[in-house]
């Protein structure tokens, strides 16, 4: 009969050895766990956007706007991200101020400005063309009631001072709803371009 001697104890060097190797495998277990069950959720402040998605985006029917004050003539609502305001011809302080707004946010894009364009979807009347070509050349202008009517549908109600966003492929994509700072559209915008491998 042979006799076993006994496991000596660990000592307090051991001791800290077996739990922190317990701690750097079980915690991560537990720290998901507790986020699961509590319904707590880890999100990066840089990683949302400001304005409303539209989930799924949605197609824009193919439709050609006018550019104001451009030796081009016409543009098309696809190849570019299109910053579009939507409002009556007779375009009110609001509509002016939108108006800036979109020129202002395109062009705090620097070196990114040809990729966006800018338009304005003429919901009823006609709009002062000379005046919009004068204060917003380049501006795309579109108010043939039957393709203002499409788009419409498409965009859904307009609420006075919303701004809607489209992609290059021509889908709608994104609604800032009235009261959106130009800032939070621009840094929206930026990120967009920078992951961007279309437009």
């Amino acid at each position: 009969m042979t006799d076993t001697a006994p496991n000596p104890p660990l000592d307090r060097k051991g001791r800290r050895t077996l739990l922190l190797l317990a701690v750097v495998f079980l915690g991560p277990i537990a720290v998901a766990m507790a986020l699961y069950f509590t319904g707590f959720e880890l999100r990066p402040s840089g990683s949302t956007q400001h304005g409303e998605l539209f989930l799924p985006p949605r197609p824009m029917p193919d439709a050609s706007m006018t550019l104001l004050g451009e030796p081009a003539g016409t543009g098309q609502l696809y190849g570019k991200w299109t910053l579009i305001y939507a409002g009556p011809g007779t375009c009110d302080d609001g509509c002016q101020q939108a108006l800036v707004n979109i020129r202002q946010i395109r062009r705090a894009l620097g070196r990114d400005m040809d990729r966006v364009q800018r338009l304005y979807l003429v919901t009823s009347g006609t709009a002062a063309r000379d005046f919009l070509g004068t204060e917003h050349p380049g501006l795309g202008l579109l108010e043939d009631p039957v393709e203002v009517r499409e788009l419409l549908d498409i965009i859904g109600p307009v609420q006075a001072g919303d701004l809607f966003l489209s992609d290059p492929l021509g889908n709608l994509v994104m609604r800032y709803p009235a009261g959106t700072t130009m800032k939070a559209i621009h840094t929206d915008l930026q990120r967009l371009l920078k992951i961007s491998t279309i437009g």
